[in-house]
């Protein structure tokens, strides 16, 4: 799937280490699983300050929500995801996630907006909802952030 971009110095911080280390594997892993997403078969490794998962996820949303919960992690700057099988695709290659990264001044439904077109900011329940469990409430994102934008049926 490639590599994707995160702020390294803004997210979750796991572990005892400063802000300007990467969390250990261990504490990825365990911070991925406690998101209940059924990622038991991904393994997690440190290379410097990026992630590299491995493994296999049964769909894409499910592999979208990996990258995410790993890179906005304080101390990640990028997660690389080119050896996650998405069971759901058969063999076909996953399809390209759209991600955007939260700026000053944004919210939800601006959001919204800016993805899905002007006067689609209702829309942002999507946006909130794709992002469950890592967001629990729709006004609290920040700037930095990496949020899942998926596609309107």
């Amino acid at each position: 799937m490639g590599i994707f971009d995160f702020v390294k110095s803004v997210g979750k911080k796991l572990g005892i280490g400063s802000e300007e280390e990467a969390p250990t594997a261990e504490e990825l892993k365990k911070e991925l699983d406690s998101h209940g997403l059924g990622t038991d078969k991904v393994q997690v490794e440190i290379k410097g300050d990026t992630a590299v998962i491995k493994g296999e996820v049964a769909d894409q949303s499910i592999f979208e929500k990996a990258v995410i919960a790993v890179g906005n992690t304080l101390g990640v700057s990028k997660v690389e995801a080119s050896e996650i099988k998405v069971a759901a695709a058969g063999d076909a290659a996953p399809a390209d996630p759209v991600f955007y990264t939260v700026k000053k001044g944004d919210n939800l439904w601006k959001i919204a907006e800016r993805n899905y077109g002007k006067g689609k900011g209702a829309k942002y329940t999507v946006i909130f909802e794709a992002n469950k469990p890592m967001l629990k409430d729709p006004d609290l994102i920040y700037p930095g952030q990496v949020l899942r934008i998926p596609a309107l049926d």
